[in-house]
């Protein structure tokens, strides 16, 4: 599953534009959300409103070209945010990965103890999404890192075992309308059986990736 597939993911509608208003996680929001609000979000600016049935599944895009991040709830979607992916050396691994541990702090066991708050683990040798410094380029040493309100909330909203996928594709999902539901099932059913490799003790990825 590449980031052509959350085109079925994207359903219409306004959100809200979060804002930081200071360096603590103060916000500010401003009424309509659109494709140009989303390409013109500043290094640690991000949209958010999930306001749907929370039954439905939170699944998560993040493309490296763009440095950004995409969330869906089922066909919904619930927010954008900028990010900063694995700086050059530490390039952050591509492929489809479950969530594989979640918790609210930790510190890294690679890099003298940095603080990883809301620490979403995508593989057991050191990838994760979690909050941290956005300076608008890939500056990690291989993880997501999210701004601390984001992070905070996409950590409440999703499950163990919930689906991240991570590409190398500078489409921007927002740009383009959404598949029907039955292409967007029988897209996943696909991906699911033929590109998935089961790495052991790393989560899922597809084949291609490093």
């Amino acid at each position: 599953m590449n980031i052509r597939n959350c085109r079925a993911w994207l359903a219409a509608g306004a959100l809200a534009l979060c804002l930081p208003a200071a360096p603590a996680l103060a916000q500010e929001a401003i009424a309509q959300f659109d494709i140009a609000s989303s390409q013109a979000l500043k290094p640690g600016q991000f949209v958010w409103k999930d306001g749907g049935d929370t039954s439905e599944p939170v699944t998560v895009s993040v493309s490296i070209p763009l440095q950004r991040a995409y969330v869906f709830r089922g066909s919904t979607l619930i927010g954008v945010s900028t990010v900063s992916t694995g700086k050059p050396g530490h390039e952050t691994p591509t492929g489809e990965f479950e969530i594989l541990q979640k918790k609210v702090m930790h510190k890294s066991n690679l890099y003298n103890d940095a603080p990883m708050p809301f620490m979403q683990r995508l593989t057991w040798d050191g990838i994760a999404l979690h909050a941290g410094a956005i300076p608008g380029r890939p500056a990690s040493h291989g993880c997501v890192r999210l701004p601390a309100a984001f992070a905070k909330k996409l950590f409440a909203a999703t499950e163990m075992g919930a689906l991240v996928s991570i590409n190398n594709d500078p489409y921007d999902p927002l740009s383009a309308p959404p598949l029907p539901a039955e292409n967007f099932e029988s897209s996943m059913a696909g991906t699911l059986t033929a590109s998935q490799d089961v790495v052991p003790g790393r989560g899922i990825r597809t084949a291609t990736a490093p």
